[in-house]
C-alpha cells in the first residue's frame, strides 16, 4: 500500500462520514422528536431507529464506494438512495398508519422499541436492495 492509497483512504473516509452525518441531520429534521434529545434521555427505540438507519446508510455508502470509480459519484449514488428510503419510509408509515392503525414513527417517540425495529428494518431491507443495484 501507497500513501497515496492512504490519503485516498482518509479522504474517502472523511467524505464518507461527512456526508452520513449531514443525511443523518437532514433525517432527524424530520421526526416528530427531537434525535440526540431523546438518545441523550436514554429513549432506545429512537437509538435503535438511528442505528439501524445509520447502518443502512453506511452500507449503502460502502457499496457505491465500492462501485464508483471516484468519490463524486459514490457520495451522489448515496444521496440519492437516501431520498429513495426516505420517500419509501414515508410511504410505509402512511399505509402503516391508516391501514393497519399503526403509527410507527409515534411509537418510536414513544419508546417502543418494536415499532423502532420495524422501522429500522425497512431501511436495512431497502439499504440491501438498493446497493444490489449499484
Amino acid at each position: 500500500m501507497t500513501w497515496v492509497e492512504v490519503l485516498a483512504m482518509l479522504v474517502w473516509t472523511g467524505a464518507g462520514a461527512l456526508l452520513l452525518f449531514v443525511l443523518m441531520w437532514i433525517d432527524s429534521l424530520f421526526t416528530k422528536y427531537k434525535d440526540m434529545t431523546e438518545m441523550k434521555n436514554g429513549n432506545m427505540a429512537v437509538t435503535t431507529r438511528f442505528v439501524m438507519k445509520l447502518f443502512a446508510q453506511g452500507y449503502i455508502l460502502s457499496q457505491s464506494i465500492l462501485n464508483a470509480n471516484d468519490l463524486w459519484t459514490a457520495l451522489l449514488a448515496s444521496v440519492v438512495s437516501f431520498i429513495i428510503l426516505f420517500l419509501l419510509e414515508r410511504i410505509v408509515e402512511i399505509v402503516f398508519r391508516v391501514g393497519a392503525g399503526f403509527d410507527l414513527e409515534e411509537g418510536v417517540k414513544q419508546g417502543k422499541v418494536a415499532h423502532a425495529l420495524l422501522a429500522g428494518s425497512f431501511h436495512i431491507v431497502g439499504a440491501l436492495i438498493l446497493a444490489a443495484c449499484l
